[in-house]
């Protein structure tokens, strides 16, 4: 499941506000309750599954990129999340080096194999330097889809 399918522009922060890792997971999850992705009566249910699987690692993947992730069984269908940090947010990435990429995702509960493919996949698609320099150069949130559709057309 490629981020192209996941997303819209209004799914996308060109410039997020956090700058530390918990308050950029509540921006992105606030997005998706603010476009009725999520349930308002479902947020902090979802967010205490994004923080239970933060605290067994961090999703800071090193290169720039964090992937917050969880299952949920209040979701019938895959939810995801783009923002970028010019700045960088303080993740406790593995290489220590500040976020400048996050996606966040929620897969249903009983999909296990959907988010272990959803996850290869973003992992996959930003691991290209190529990719992630489009995408720190992109001046929109419809340019950064634009090139997450782009990409994955070439897959």
């Amino acid at each position: 499941m490629s981020l192209a399918s996941l997303l819209t522009a209004e799914q996308i922060i060109p410039e997020m506000k956090a700058t530390e890792r918990w308050p950029a997971i509540v921006e992105l999850i606030d997005l998706l309750v603010g476009l009725d992705k999520i349930k308002t009566a479902d947020r902090d249910s979802i967010l205490a599954s994004l923080k239970q699987r933060e605290e067994t690692m961090s999703t800071g993947i090193g290169f720039g990129i964090a992937i917050p992730h969880c299952s949920s069984d209040r979701l019938e269908e895959v939810v995801a999340a783009f923002g970028r940090s010019t700045g960088g947010i303080e993740f406790d990435a593995l290489d220590n080096a500040p976020v400048k990429f996050v996606v966040l995702f929620i897969v249903p509960k009983n999909q296990f194999q959907t988010h272990l493919r959803t996850l290869a996949s973003i992992a996959k698609f930003l691991n290209d330097r190529a990719v992630r320099e489009s995408l720190a150069a992109a001046k929109s949130s419809e340019e950064i889809l634009s090139i997450f559709l782009d990409r994955s057309q070439k897959l």
